[in-house]
C-alpha cells in the first residue's frame, strides 16, 4: 500500500470513527427523524402516509431498519417512536456509513481535476473536519444522501472524461437521478453539469472569451456525442428519478404520479418564511456567514455537580466555513480576471469547475420564498471546499516561507476548530459555560 492511498485511508476511517461513535445516544427521534424515520419505518409496517418529498430517503432509512432489526439492542437505545419498537442504531447507521464517504468522494473529484495527490489529500482532510456533514450523517435525515449522490455523478462525469467509458456516464445519470429522488433540489447538481457543457460547446463561438483547450479535461465533451449525452444525463435521470418512485405509488394506490406532484409542490409553496415558521429559518445569502445553525438536539440535566447541557447543532466549522466562503468571493473576482486578461493558467479547470457547480446549487435559492435552512446550502458548500483547498495547497507548496508557514497556520486553526466544536457536533456533555463560550447570540 502507497502512501498516498494510506493517507487517504486514514481520513476515511477517521470520518467512519466519527460518525459511528456513539451512535445511539438520544434515545429518541431528533430533529426530522420525527419524519423520515417514521415514514421509513411505515414501509415496514405497511402504513400508508403523504411524504413532502421525493420517496428515495425512506426507502433507505428503511432497508437500514430491515436490516438493524436483525440484531440485538438493549432497552436502553430502543424505543417505539417510529411506530415501532427500533433501536436507534437501526435507524441511524446506513446514514452514518453513507456520510463517512463525503470526504473521499470530494478527494476523488479533487484528483480527476488535477491529478494532484497533494490537492487532494487536503480536500480529504477538510472534507473530514467539516462539521455539518459529520452531524447530518449521525441522524436519519435526508440531506447527506442529496449530497452524496450528487457528488457522486459529478465525479462519475470526470471519470469518463478521464477515461472513455461509456459506463460512467450512465451511473452518472444515475446518480443523478437519484440525488432528485431525494430532494428536487438535486437538480442544482444536474444544472450545473448542463451549464459546464453548455459552456464548452459555446467556447468556439467565444474564443475571443477562452478557448476550450484551457479548459483542462472539460475540453473532452466536445468528444461526446450529443445523442450520448442526452441519452446519460437527461432520459438516465428522468427514468431513475421515475421508476424510483414506484414502490412508494404501489404503497400509496390512492395518487397518481402527477397528483403527488402536486401535492408536494402546493405543500412547499404554503410553508411559508421567517421565525413564526420556525425558529431557524434563514435566508440564503446569510448561509455565507454561517449567520443561523440549527438546534438539532438540546437537553439540560441537574447533577450533583451541576447542570450539564447535550446540544447537537447542525453547523460547520467555523473557520473552514468562513475560509471557504473567502475563497469563493476571492476565486470569482480572479477567474473574472483571467477571462478579461486572456490569462490562463493551470488552475482554471478547477475554477471552472467549482465555481459552475457552486452557483447552480447557491443561486437558485434566491428564487425561493418559503422558511429555508441552513442544509440547504450543503451542496453548494462542498464545492466551495476545492477553493479553500487549492489555496492551502499552493501556500504549502510555496517557495517562500511565509507562504508556507500560512498554510500550516490555516490547517492548525481548521484542526484546533473542529476540535473545540466536536462537542456540539456529537452531542458531548458540557458545562452552560462551556456551552456559552462556543455559542454566538446568534446560533442559539
Amino acid at each position: 500500500m502507497g502512501k498516498f492511498t494510506l493517507v487517504i485511508l486514514i481520513f476515511f476511517l477517521l470520518s467512519l470513527g466519527l460518525r459511528f461513535w456513539n451512535l445511539e445516544q438520544f434515545n429518541t427521534l431528533v430533529f426530522d427523524e420525527i419524519y423520515y424515520a417514521k415514514f421509513a419505518n411505515n414501509y415496514l409496517t405497511q402504513t400508508p402516509f403523504l411524504n413532502s418529498h421525493p420517496p428515495l430517503t425512506e426507502y433507505l432509512i428503511a432497508i437500514g431498519i430491515w436490516i438493524g432489526s436483525w440484531f440485538p439492542a438493549s432497552p436502553e437505545i430502543t424505543n417505539d417512536l417510529t411506530g415501532s419498537w427500533r433501536s436507534t442504531i437501526s435507524y441511524r447507521w446506513l446514514n452514518a456509513l453513507t456520510g463517512s464517504f463525503f470526504p473521499i468522494i470530494l478527494g476523488a473529484i479533487a484528483y480527476q481535476i488535477t491529478q494532484r495527490r497533494s490537492y487532494t489529500i487536503i480536500i480529504t482532510f477538510l472534507a473530514t473536519l467539516e462539521g455539518l456533514f459529520l452531524v447530518e450523517s449521525r441522524y436519519a435525515l435526508n440531506n447527506i444522501y442529496l449530497v452524496t449522490f450528487g457528488l457522486l455523478g459529478c465525479l462519475f462525469v470526470l471519470l469518463y472524461l478521464n477515461h472513455k467509458q461509456h459506463l460512467y456516464l450512465t451511473l452518472s445519470g444515475i446518480f443523478f437521478g437519484a440525488s432528485v429522488a431525494i430532494k428536487w433540489n438535486g437538480l442544482g447538481f444536474l444544472l450545473g453539469i448542463y451549464l459546464i457543457i453548455f459552456i464548452v460547446y459555446l467556447s468556439q463561438k467565444l474564443e475571443h472569451l477562452f478557448n476550450s483547450k484551457n479548459l483542462g479535461i472539460f475540453k473532452n465533451i466536445k468528444l461526446i456525442e450529443p445523442s450520448l449525452l442526452v441519452f446519460n444525463l437527461l432520459i438516465i435521470p428522468l427514468f431513475t428519478y421515475s421508476i424510483l418512485w414506484l414502490p412508494y405509488l404501489l404503497f400509496n394506490p390512492n395518487y397518481s404520479w402527477w397528483e403527488i406532484h402536486q401535492k408536494i409542490w402546493f405543500f412547499h409553496q404554503t410553508i411559508g418564511d421567517g421565525s413564526e415558521v420556525h425558529p431557524y429559518c434563514s435566508k440564503w445569502y446569510s448561509w455565507l456567514i454561517m449567520a443561523r445553525p440549527i438546534a438539532y438536539y438540546y437537553n439540560q440535566k441537574s447533577t450533583s455537580e451541576g447542570t450539564i447541557i447535550y446540544d447537537v447543532h447542525a453547523m460547520g466549522n467555523p473557520i473552514l466555513w468562513w475560509l471557504a466562503t473567502g475563497s469563493i468571493l476571492t476565486f470569482s473576482i480572479f477567474f473574472i480576471v483571467i477571462l478579461y486578461k486572456q490569462k490562463y493558467n493551470c488552475f482554471f479547470p478547477v475554477l471552472f469547475f467549482m465555481l459552475i457547480n457552486y452557483l447552480a446549487n447557491f443561486l437558485p435559492w434566491a428564487l425561493v420564498s418559503r422558511c429555508t435552512f441552513l442544509y440547504h446550502y450543503m451542496s453548494a458548500y462542498s464545492f466551495s471546499l476545492l477553493g479553500i483547498g487549492l489555496i492551502i495547497e499552493q501556500c504549502l507548496i510555496s517557495q517562500f516561507v511565509l507562504n508556507r508557514r500560512l498554510g500550516i497556520i490555516l490547517l492548525l486553526l481548521i484542526t484546533l476548530a473542529f476540535i473545540y466544536w466536536l462537542p456540539i457536533y456529537l452531542g458531548l456533555p458540557l458545562s452552560p459555560s462551556e456551552f456559552d463560550l462556543r455559542m454566538l447570540p446568534n446560533w442559539i
